[in-house]
């Protein structure tokens, strides 16, 4: 079978390198690609990913029997529609579905229409009245930028003050006319959960925690994430049944009856509180980094499940997990997630990953001769397999040790909730 995978980052790396182990794979192509996917597959690099016709044209020359989507922006573009209309089989949601990440504010209205369970909420586009809604219900409370913010676009306000002067630094995240989504606090414990979506067939695919802030004790701005493990400890048997019943497969339920069923994985971001799992926010690919640590632990062949997703035949197969534990570090460049240089040289990749149980998965990295250099925020991913998240986290940060990257930063606190530090 012939595979190309669209993107760039560390969860594509992963992506690429689980499926290159399927004896089900016949050639491996990426695009643009990075150094660490050029191990394992041939890479378009000067092709973008919103060039819909020269995809399509790829697609056509190289015989591609599938196409798997990385990251959210094409599909909320709508490239798989156009690849699904030149009769390829494509991983990922349509534009309509891809909608759940697309706009905040169509998965609220989702969730309203169908009760699924979840934060209430008000959505504005007039500043005056969203300082007005903020007066009437207090804080904390949570202000939310619609549309595609990489993470970034959230503000959690614990004062009063800090939310009144938030609504003007939310609006300006999004796009001219944008509204904004203001929404009540959920207490909790955050959860990852990701399921494998094929119109109203739901496979349970594994859960993870992120950490999002940018240093230690949980301090700092938001990022697209700095370091993930999985299972989430929290997310117990029982958290699972009720949100599958209660979150994913209502929402599989009514895109179906809509006209728009999904097909792909399904990332649900929730907060477990006192009386249950609610949902946070969708998003419509494979996390990042909760990727690296889902697909390390996951037991069996990727492939025939992405392709059995995108052909109408998940209902025929199953997930596996290993029962250890998997735990991934961001590696990240200094500034990030403001301003931060590139081109900083980076040693040790191959040192690290002489560790058992560890693979270093490049995120943000450009080849130059026979160098490897930083080319984004978040830079490489060190990921490690344990016994349990104690062992996996040790292999983690020995590896971390290796990487001769002065110009790099990371967390040293990752699984520290799983831990109970």
């Amino acid at each position: 079978m012939n595979v190309l995978l669209l993107g760039s980052g560390g969860r594509e790396h992963a992506l690429a390198w689980k499926l290159a182990q399927s004896p089900l794979l016949t050639t491996l192509f990426a695009l643009p690609g990075n150094p660490g996917i050029a191990e394992y597959a041939t890479c378009f690099q000067s092709v973008p990913l919103d060039d819909a016709d020269a995809i399509v044209s790829i697609c056509g020359s190289h015989d591609i029997d599938l196409v798997v989507v990385g990251p959210e922006a094409p599909l909320v573009d709508g490239i798989a529609d156009r690849l699904i209309a030149e009769g390829l089989a494509v991983f990922g949601p349509g534009q309509a579905a891809a909608q759940l990440e697309g706009s905040k504010l169509f998965t609220k209205e989702l969730c309203k229409a169908h009760d699924i369970p979840t934060a209430a909420f008000g959505r504005f586009t007039d500043a005056e009245a969203a300082r007005a809604f903020i007066r009437r219900n207090g804080a904390p409370i949570v202000l939310k930028a619609d549309g595609l913010m990489a993470g970034k676009g959230v503000i959690v306000a614990t004062s009063l003050d800090e939310a009144l002067a938030g609504v003007d630094e939310v609006f300006a995240m999004g796009e001219p006319g944008t509204e904004i989504l203001i929404e009540e606090f959920l207490d909790g414990e955050e959860v990852s959960f990701f399921c494998l979506v094929e119109g109203e067939t739901v496979l349970p695919f594994g859960s993870a925690q992120d950490h999002k802030r940018a240093f230690d004790g949980d301090e700092g701005p938001n990022t697209g994430g700095m370091g993930a493990y999985s299972p989430a400890p929290v997310f117990n048997a029982e958290m699972e049944r009720r949100t599958l019943a209660e979150i994913i497969k209502p929402t599989a339920r009514a895109l179906a009856d809509a006209g728009c069923a999904y097909c792909g994985v399904l990332f649900a971001g929730l907060m477990i509180t006192r009386d249950g799992p609610k949902l946070i926010e969708y998003n419509v690919r494979f996390g990042d980094p909760e990727c690296q640590v889902l697909l390390t632990r996951l037991d069996g062949d990727l492939l025939p499940l992405l392709h059995a997703t995108a052909i109408g035949n998940l209902s025929e197969l199953s997930v596996a997990m290993k029962p250890e534990a998997a735990i991934t570090v961001v590696m990240a460049a200094r500034g990030y997630p403001g301003a931060y240089e590139k081109g900083s040289r980076i040693g040790g990749i191959e040192a690290a990953q002489t560790i058992p149980g560890v693979k270093v998965f490049h995120a943000g990295t450009r080849r130059v001769g026979e160098d490897i250099v930083a080319n984004g925020g978040r830079v490489l991913n060190v990921t490690a397999i344990g016994a349990n998240v104690a062992e996996a986290r040790e292999r983690a940060y020995d590896a971390v040790a290796r990487i001769d990257w002065p110009e790099g930063f990371c967390r040293s606190d990752i699984a520290w909730r799983a831990l109970g530090e």
